[in-house]
């Protein structure tokens, strides 16, 4: 299935138990459609949201859907009606670039100065900061057992933040280039990050400051998207707009499965189901595939074997490193596609205005 968005979208989410999906568009616009495998796609509702780009988009509490964007405010809107619930004004002090769910009552944003936000949905109110980084924040992933929220950044780290204490418990040494991407694999063993030269860097859990291995037969594109489909494989998304099922540990390319020509992939979501996998890219096309046919069909694909060795130890224990001073910063390369569309400015100040 293929919706014309007709504008470039930079996030796209899933409900939680319904078949919708809503994206967040340029123009400051969230769009709302209903899907089913029989029927087309249909736009349930059109809002407004946002004075600059939605860069941010997400279900929170069974059905409110939260946004984000450059303006620097985060607006929770009722999916049934279009209606504002509450809109925090000056939720950062730069572009407010991603959204993530940590638990029934908070969500963790982050902005273009590496600042990361903890909400309380509840209280609506900041429970939580972090200056985990020094450039945008591109990803964030939440290892729950452990209160630990992982981020990567564009300045090329990859940072872990301690919900319990309140603190960056440590970050990683800066890699040439930025970082894009996370998840978490291996039953929490590893973290698996997707970089600006498409080389796949593996950190092992408590060994955060240098990776431990490296995959690089990937691609030459930037990975600027991946969703974990098991504890062996991811499906990446790159700058050339292919969208491949990856093994990890042992790394290997195992299949191309989808395509948007060779437009940038900006985003990738299952649905409540994991029926359908849904991407966004720069042909402004929302398209939804049957993951379980994709899939099915890499069954007996013949694999292409990297030969890379996992060089660390994977110990249970989640223990971090308790040095968490910062490094030098290296030499990084530069141009998130996100903010290089939309290069506003804001303002100040993370208080709740109820509307």
């Amino acid at each position: 299935m293929e919706i014309n968005l007709g504008k470039l979208a930079f996030d796209i989410d899933f409900h939680p138990s319904d078949n919708l999906v809503a994206t967040g568009l340029i123009d400051g616009d969230v769009h709302l459609y209903r899907y089913s495998p029989d029927s087309v796609p249909v736009r349930q509702l059109e809002v407004h949201a946002h004075t600059e780009s939605c860069r941010a988009v997400r279900f929170i509490n069974g059905g409110l859907l939260l946004t984000g964007s450059p303006d620097c405010s985060i607006l929770a809107t009722d999916v049934e009606t279009g209606s504002t619930i509450t809109r925090i004004d000056n939720a950062h002090e730069a572009a407010v670039n991603r959204l993530i769910n940590l638990t029934e009552s908070t969500v963790a944003s982050g902005d273009d100065e590496g600042c990361i936000k903890v909400w309380d949905t509840r209280e609506r109110s900041c429970c939580n900061s972090f200056n985990a980084h020094e450039d945008y924040i591109s990803d964030m992933t939440f290892a729950s057992d452990a209160r630990k929220l992982l981020t990567t950044s564009g300045d090329g780290t990859l940072s872990v933040c301690n919900l319990r204490r309140n603190t960056v418990q440590t970050r990683s040494e800066f890699s040439e280039d930025e970082l894009l991407s996370v998840v978490l694999m291996k039953n929490g063993r590893k973290v698996v990050c997707g970089s600006q030269t498409g080389i796949i860097l593996l950190y092992s859990w408590g060994c955060f400051k240098d990776c431990s291995d490296r995959f690089i037969d990937l691609s030459s594109n930037s990975i600027d998207a991946m969703l974990k489909v098991d504890e062996d494989r991811i499906i990446t998304g790159s700058e050339n707009g292919m969208i491949n099922l990856v093994g990890i540990l042992p790394n290997r390319v195992i299949q191309p499965i989808a395509e948007h020509s060779d437009c940038p992939i900006e985003c990738l979501a299952f649905s409540h189901d994991r029926k359908f996998l849904g991407s966004i890219a720069h042909d402004q096309m929302l398209k939804l595939w049957d993951l379980d046919s994709i899939l099915q069909d890499t069954v007996n694909t013949q694999t292409n074997e990297t030969g890379v060795v996992d060089s660390d130890s994977d110990g249970d224990e989640m223990e971090l490193d308790k040095d968490s001073s910062k490094l030098s910063k290296g030499n990084f390369v530069t141009g998130n596609k996100r903010k290089n569309a939309n290069n506003e400015q804001a303002g100040s100040n993370n208080f709740f205005a109820d509307i």
